[in-house]
């Protein structure tokens, strides 16, 4: 059985990593841990665990976490990399849901973040969790940055055309909505129901710490720079994230753009490109670990239009972790993540 600890278990995020650690038949839930909730039960924090989880949270402690083979950081950013490096000492395998260590160049962390990172020489070895590019890699990493929502989704719906070099890849446009548990499980007036309900807004349009997270992924795929416009939105759900996705074409390409997205997602075990035509909904993706996306090129012309829909607690966190995990322990990868969507 794999030994797993959770720091900071308390957000969205945390309980559902738990519901899901918890159908796993190779996983052994071993610490759990909240500063702020240290002694109590866990199950009377989340009620939807009672009778299946019998754990307290306890203090964050490098020590006891040592003994797990694996530990989750569920955390706010800036949290994993103070216990990171002592715990990959004892021989402890990383998955961080937060950005710690997406970013590659520690200035751009700071710039984006506001801290300097505490351990920079870890950030070339951390290994970007989206199985999609880097499966082989995530099977031998000992420490895994796990992408945010949005770059998921909007990785994995621009990915065939910018590794098919089809689009010109200096004006992307990625316009993307998310349910408001995207903002955490915090007080917050803009995420009170009286504020997000009934209205649509778009928010941090001059630069999102996702942008130079996406734009890096890009750019690793193609290994030239990137222009990438970013333009998120909150609307009025829980769960959910819509990426409607633009680029041009630079020439047409030699097979229809229907046929590439199908046999770049061929093998994926969660990603379903729809038939031609199709819209995808967040609700088809709600509790699952799946990517839907539908291609488009609207009359014909030179516009490519990606819709791409995921569960922004799953596939966008903690599901996306669980996936990392089964292929860092050599598991079947869809081990307790390949259950069916909520509907309605």
């Amino acid at each position: 059985m794999i030994k797993a600890g959770i720091v900071g278990a308390t957000g969205y995020t945390g309980v559902e990593l738990l519901r899901l650690l918890i159908q796993h038949p190779e996983v052994e839930i071993a610490v759990i841990t909240s500063r702020s909730e240290a002694g109590k039960p866990v199950a009377g924090l989340f009620p939807n665990l009672r009778g299946h989880l019998d754990l307290n949270f306890s203090q964050p402690d490098a020590v006891v976490l040592s003994s797990c083979d694996v530990v989750f950081f569920a955390t706010p950013n800036g949290t994993a990399m103070g216990m990171t490096p002592a715990l990959l000492d004892a021989g402890v395998k990383i998955i961080d849901l937060a950005a710690d260590f997406r970013l590659k160049d520690p200035a751009e962390w700071e710039a984006w973040y506001g801290m300097p990172h505490a351990c920079p020489e870890l950030l070339d070895e951390a290994v970007y969790g989206l199985p999609e590019i880097n499966r082989e890699l995530i099977q031998h990493a000992r420490l895994v940055a796990n992408p945010g929502c949005y770059p998921t989704a909007v990785l994995l719906g621009f990915l065939p055309l910018i590794e098919n070099k089809l689009v010109d890849s200096s004006h992307l446009v990625a316009d993307a909505k998310s349910g408001v548990s995207g903002a955490g499980r915090k007080a917050n007036v803009g995420a009170l129901l009286c504020e997000a309900s009934e209205s649509f807004k778009a928010y941090a349009v001059p630069g999102h710490r996702h942008l130079p997270e996406i734009r890096q992924g890009l750019e690793a795929t193609i290994g030239m720079p990137v222009g990438l416009t970013f333009v998120p939105h909150l609307v009025p759900m829980i769960r959910g994230i819509h990426a409607t996705l633009y680029s041009v074409l630079k020439q047409n390409p030699a097979k229809e753009l229907q046929a590439i997205y199908e046999e770049r997602y061929v093998d994926e075990p969660f990603v379903d490109v729809l038939s031609p035509g199709s819209h995808p909904e967040t609700r088809t993706v709600r509790g699952s670990n799946v990517c839907r996306i539908a291609v488009h090129q609207p009359q014909g012309r030179d516009t490519v239009v990606v819709l791409s829909v995921i569960d922004n607690l799953v596939k966008g966190a903690a599901g996306q972790a669980v996936h990392n995990m089964n292929l860092m322990f050599g598991l079947d990868e869809t081990t307790a993540i390949d259950g069916l969507a909520l509907m309605p």
